[in-house]
């Protein structure tokens, strides 16, 4: 099995400025932000951070903290893009901006596995504000959203309309990403490419609990059902949890053996425009035709 890293190169809209010290300052557009990151444990290429804001996390491991502002922001957010894509960026309580800029390059892997198929059909499990999903949508997929927050959904709707993309053949779907996959694998369902970012912990619409290491494998065991021998690809993203690139690889590997194709695992990392050195911030697995 080969072990890959896919670095997010710096964008337009979107760049890690500095890391270190246990933290990242990162530019969203015209603003910057100072968030924790503990893989970060070199020293910061410049102590004078200028930041519009920081997250100054809790004393839980889950995620708590809040925000300190120095300045004013958008109260509703502002737009940022990514290629033809379009949405908003804004402070959450979960210390992120609303979309995940590592994973970039996985937006631009996934539609170059798409290319040249005749409307894909494609499935994004807990897919959030829809990023990912307009990706591969502005390319001509056919593309089922499946999140079980109702704000997420709305969010990527509007994410949508703010790209012009209302139109294209979305599926917006509020529903337990498990159930909901179960559930396709019963109606005979079948998909040329598969993304899933699962949480470490969550709760669907009707009280279903996930829990990562309990859930994942027979997630990934109907998600094998949904692909045939003409699909392209799975690609699967884990954070903030205590596990290993090769446990997910083999993971892949042992459900997927049969579809042919290679089974990939790694980290994803984002370039630092101060140095150049690379901040890992995921570890995945994917395969591919």
């Amino acid at each position: 099995m080969d072990l890959v890293t896919l670095t997010g190169e710096p964008w337009a809209d979107y760049g890690l400025v500095d890391s270190g010290h246990g933290r990242k300052l990162e530019r969203y557009g015209s603003y910057r932000f100072v968030r924790p990151e503990p893989q970060a444990l070199w020293a910061s290429a410049s102590a004078d951070w200028d930041a519009h804001g920081e997250f100054i996390p809790g004393s839980d491991e889950d995620g708590g903290g809040r925000w300190n502002f120095t300045r004013p922001l958008p109260r509703e957010g502002w737009p940022l893009a990514w290629e033809e894509v379009r949405f908003t960026a804004q402070t959450t309580p979960f210390r992120h901006l609303a979309f995940f800029p590592d994973m970039a390059p996985v937006w631009g892997w996934m539609r170059g596995r798409i290319a040249g198929l005749d409307a894909a059909e494609c499935m994004n499990l807990f897919g959030y504000t829809g990023v990912g999903s307009l990706a591969l949508a502005a390319k001509g997929a056919k593309v089922t959203h499946v999140d079980a927050s109702k704000k997420s959904v709305e969010a990527a709707r509007a994410n949508a309309a703010l790209s012009g993309m209302s139109e294209l053949p979305v599926r917006w779907i509020v529903d337990d990403a498990a159930k909901f996959a179960a559930r396709e694998v019963r109606r005979g369902r079948r998909y040329d490419g598969i993304i899933l970012d699962p949480p470490k912990w969550g709760r669907g619409p009707g009280g279903e609990v996930w829990k990562l290491e309990e859930s994942l494998p027979g997630l990934i065991a109907d998600c094998r059902r949904l692909l045939d021998a003409e699909s392209r690809f799975l690609f699967l993203t884990v954070y903030a949890v205590r596990m290993s690139a090769l446990a997910i690889g083999e993971l892949l590997q042992q459900h997927l053996a049969d579809l042919g194709g290679k089974v990939e695992c790694g980290e994803l990392a984002v370039r630092e425009e101060a140095r150049g050195l690379l901040l890992p911030t995921a570890i995945f697995a994917r395969w591919s035709r």
